[in-house]
């Protein structure tokens, strides 16, 4: 058992989150390696292309109406009302301290595709699902990436475009995230 687990062993759902992300990234590796394509949901922030797996987005979808929560840091929106669920709507670029979005009408929300966690990242634009193949991977990209960095699986580069493969488990399990209050 390595070390970030045994700090866990109080924990033991914290471990089971700690061993997904794990084998997810694992699962990501060997698909770009055995398949033909591996497949993400594109989507950009701020000037940045990145990726996410398919299996983190539940839906995608405009900005809901939110009511604000107090006492919340800037980057949490506020809640939302989707479909009678309530629905955490975290500004994503203001979270990775980017800038805000010049053209706020392409912005999008990912639901993440967790019952434990019922969050909506706000995004700059939605580019839909790219396929990417073995030979399109670049894990070094993945290493130097500024504030994407604590949260890439890798990254693939398709026509000289980089794509940062984004993990919104990785993102929502991080301290940073789950320190929403002031």
């Amino acid at each position: 058992m390595s070390a970030d687990l045994r700090a866990l062993r109080g924990d033991p759902f914290e471990q089971l989150l700690v061993l997904e992300a794990r084998l997810r990234a694992a699962r990501m590796d060997a698909a770009a390696g055995e398949a033909q394509s591996w497949t993400g949901l594109g989507f950009r922030l701020g000037q940045t292309w990145l990726v996410a797996p398919r299996d983190d987005v539940r839906e995608v979808i405009p900005p809901p109406s939110t009511t604000r929560v107090p006492n919340a840091r800037g980057w949490m929106r506020g809640l939302a009302n989707v479909r009678g669920e309530l629905l955490a709507i975290v500004d994503l670029p203001a979270l990775l301290g980017l800038p805000q979005a010049e053209h706020q009408r392409m912005q999008r929300v990912l639901v993440l595709n967790s019952r434990r966690n019922p969050v909506g990242m706000l995004v700059d634009e939605v580019a839909g699902y790219r396929q990417f193949t073995p030979g399109e991977q670049r894990a070094e990209m993945a290493t130097q990436a500024g504030p994407f960095t604590p949260f890439l699986l890798g990254a693939f580069v398709r026509e000289g475009q980089p794509w940062l493969v984004f993990s919104l488990h990785k993102l929502v399990q991080d301290e940073s995230f789950r320190s929403a209050a002031l």
